[in-house]
């Protein structure tokens, strides 16, 4: 959970700090979304350990394999929480891994039936009955196996063959952030921009990650801050470009990102429909990321703009 930012606490590092801190947690969905999306088809196949400043969206995009085949090939390994030092399995193209099972898995050095159940929460007797043809003590490296799910991931599938995984995280299950009551100066916000489409509103996508707002719009495009306040950070942020993040009045904040270049510094007082940045491109395409939070807690910005 992002920590609470206080205005006029502690030192001007501090509070960037603190600022950090809450951006890299309201974007954690959004990571694998910009920034270098170069294809390293070497580390596909392999097991990585993860460095600093890595999320599972970069390594997807340098393996150039879906994020939710990644996720899927690492059961136990929670996004949100990547350590310095871990290891992450990266599946290959031909690899694969339905919802419901059974996995495409290719052995890989030192593999047993056992130890791939145990990293897939499953059975080694499963796992062989599902190859009938493959002994235990055959086990190739290369060889490509079926390996049908158990244990933790078997419950998400029920008795009918219905996953109830893909309908537990459909958006309208995903509880959101309880932002609370909003101020009553939270109300008929502007818009940052004029010219705009909402790409992607507010809230939880299909695997239940809450979404920050994205917002299409034209070439040349200038973002506008919401309402007055003060600028907290205005610089560059690893995969989400130019970032500028305003604290307003009674606790709210506001973040712009994705954007190609600030127009305002950090520290300085401004006033609403002040052009904060312009606005950048993602995927090709001019996009703003925009996001609000009330008391450190992400809220819907259609709830405050008009």
């Amino acid at each position: 959970m992002a920590k609470r930012p206080v205005a006029g606490q502690g030192s001007p590092a501090r509070r960037l700090a603190l600022t950090l801190m809450l951006v890299s947690t309201l974007l954690v969905g959004c990571a694998g979304g910009a920034g270098d999306s170069r294809p390293d088809r070497q580390i596909a196949g392999q097991w990585i350990t993860i460095q600093r400043g890595d999320t599972l969206g970069e390594i997807a995009n340098r393996a150039d394999v879906p994020l939710v085949r990644l996720e899927r090939f690492n059961p136990g390994v929670d996004a949100r929480r990547l350590a310095v030092g871990q290891r992450v399995m990266v599946p290959d193209r031909d690899e694969r891994a339905p919802s419901g099972g059974p996995y495409r898995y290719r052995v890989r050095p030192g593999d047993t039936y056992t130890a791939i159940a145990r990293r897939f929460g499953g059975r080694a007797d499963r796992i062989q009955a599902a190859n009938p043809g493959i002994e235990p003590t055959s086990l190739r490296v290369g060889q490509l196996i079926q390996v049908p799910l158990g244990g933790r991931q078997a419950a998400s599938t029920d008795a009918s063959g219905g996953n109830t995984a893909s309908k537990a995280s459909r958006p309208a299950s995903k509880r959101l952030p309880d932002p609370g009551n909003l101020p009553a100066s939270a109300r008929g916000w502007p818009w940052p921009l004029d010219d705009y489409r909402i790409e992607r509103p507010f809230g939880a996508d299909g695997r239940g990650t809450l979404q920050p707002m994205l917002l299409a719009t034209s070439r040349g495009n200038r973002a506008r801050v919401v309402a007055d306040g003060e600028v907290r950070f205005a610089d560059s942020m690893r995969q989400l470009g130019q970032v500028v993040i305003v604290h307003h009045a009674n606790n709210l904040q506001s973040v712009y990102a994705l954007c190609a270049r600030p127009l305002v510094g950090s520290g300085e007082s401004v006033k609403r429909g002040t052009p904060v940045c312009e606005v950048g491109q993602q995927d090709g395409s001019p996009r703003l990321l925009f996001d609000m939070r009330h008391g450190g807690k992400p809220i819907d910005p259609a709830r405050v703009l008009r």
